[in-house]
């Protein structure tokens, strides 16, 4: 087991899960994914995660990002879960959940921690490219739920990197200015932006979002 780092090859697994058997890359095909696990079914926080998660999934749809989710119990649990998150959210769970009961995805992308809990998964996030490289990764303890549109946000902004050459400030959103890449020189730059370029300081130069 190693940890996986950015610009890493998301390892690939076929598995069982709330869909039927599931191999990763096949899933993926052409798309983004987003791969989070949860600590257990049955859960108060997964619970509250999940049904938001399927509330999401247009919005994950509109960026062709496919999500799947993890757990350490399996399938037939997972179904019986499901009608749980179906009722407490008002929503329909509509993406598969891992069944990982001999731990064998979870060793493989480390998200079982051991001076957090020895059995369950902490509350990893891998957001996967369609070369199927790791653009990101975050760890939340199983205490803290995450935050989903902070996850649209980071998407939002790997996806403009990855086809311009800009990088986003702090708390940046779609449609707002971008930074220039550094590796561009403000007359270059100038030639690149046609919405315009601001010099902040010779390190820092802004330009509205090219995508907006």
């Amino acid at each position: 087991m190693s940890t996986i780092r950015l610009g890493d090859k998301a390892p690939n697994f076929t598995a069982d899960s709330s869909m039927g058997s599931i191999n990763f890359y096949d899933y993926l095909g052409d798309s983004w994914g987003i791969l989070f696990s949860h600590p257990a079914d049955f859960t108060p926080v997964c619970t509250t995660e999940l049904g938001t998660a399927a509330k999401f999934k247009d919005e994950f749809d509109k960026r062709n990002v496919k999500m799947i989710a993890l757990s350490v119990d399996g399938a037939a649990s997972h179904a019986e879960w499901i009608k749980d998150i179906n009722e407490v959210e008002n929503t329909v769970v509509n993406f598969p959940i891992i069944a990982d009961e001999d731990k064998k995805v979870s060793d493989l992308y480390d998200m079982i921690h051991p001076n957090a809990d020895n059995n369950l998964t902490v509350r990893s996030v891998f957001i996967v490219a369609p070369d199927k490289t790791v653009k990101l990764t975050l760890t939340y303890p199983a205490s803290t739920g995450r935050n989903f549109y902070e996850l649209l946000r980071v998407i939002d902004s790997l996806q403009l990197t990855a086809n311009h050459k800009v990088a986003t400030p702090a708390n940046w959103e779609h449609g707002k200015d971008v930074v220039v890449s550094p590796a561009i020189s403000t007359d270059d730059a100038k030639g690149m932006f046609s919405r315009g370029v601001t010099e902040v300081k010779p390190y820092l130069r802004m330009t509205p979002d090219p995508t907006a």
